[in-house]
């Protein structure tokens, strides 16, 4: 009888295990903390419904400790989270863009929000720097990479080559490293074509361009995938904006 109750035992936690990787990576307590964080802003608490930002930071694979570098980090909603969960003893690199050249003088800085916010004792493990596509120079090696809903923009800046620009995050990753590039769907087969009309990316092209800097495709995540966006709307049209279909891809540099 013992056996018997060991083997249904067995089955049952094996079932267990199929139906969370059937749902997802499942967050670790250190993420669910992060988005549980009352410091958090209540406008980016009212989006979590929409970004599903434990689901994507676990299928990232951030952990506490990690050096974590995030790519044009707009108003800042990620930026906290990778803040908290890597916690005191890790790092957070924001890197934003510097004020286009032909930019009123009274136009907003890109990278204001986010200097904000590292003044933040709160956030006391973020480090911001401005860097243009063709520099990506870091202090130290870090293990995440991360942009989440402009790499498309990548491709609007004039005479960029974002081909190059992912061999400096290859090469600003530790072997064994992880970039994360989240974005809005294109149609199948439109390659770069919409990423300055409708800022969408066709993630098959993404997935190629990513690949040819050295990097190993690691999987896709389907948290944010939605069937009802047909991709022909812009991202920013009141009848999908917020809603739109996106993909998480995840690429690793080889040990």
């Amino acid at each position: 009888m013992k056996q018997i109750a060991l083997a249904i035992g067995l089955i049952g936690a094996v079932l267990l295990s199929l139906g969370s990787q059937a749902r997802g990576v499942l967050p670790d307590h250190s993420i669910t903390h992060a988005v549980a964080n009352p410091a958090r802003p209540a406008a980016d608490r009212t989006r979590d419904a929409e970004r599903k930002p434990a689901e994507s930071l676990a299928f990232a694979g951030v952990h506490p400790g990690e050096r974590v570098v995030e790519l044009l980090p707009g108003g800042g909603y990620f930026t906290r989270l990778f803040s908290l969960v890597v916690g005191p003893k890790g790092k957070v690199y924001a890197l934003t863009r510097p004020r286009p050249a032909q930019a009123a003088a009274d136009s907003p800085d890109p990278g204001a929000p986010i200097q904000a916010l590292a003044a933040d004792p709160h956030y006391g493990n973020l480090v911001v720097s401005t860097m243009s596509i063709k520099e990506l120079a870091l202090p130290e090696p870090v293990d995440l990479v991360w942009t989440s809903q402009n790499y498309h923009d990548l491709h609007n800046i004039p005479n960029a080559d974002v081909a190059d620009f992912d061999k400096l995050v290859f090469n600003a990753l530790k072997p064994g490293g992880v970039f994360i590039v989240l974005d809005h769907v294109a149609a199948t087969g439109s390659g770069f074509r919409d990423t300055s009309t409708l800022h969408r990316i066709d993630p098959d092209a993404v997935k190629k361009e990513v690949e040819s800097a050295g990097f190993k495709f690691e999987g896709a995540s389907e948290v944010l995938r939605n069937p009802a966006d047909d991709h022909t709307l812009k991202v920013f049209d009141p009848a999908i904006r917020g809603k739109t279909d996106q993909f998480i891809l995840k690429f690793r540099k080889p040990s």
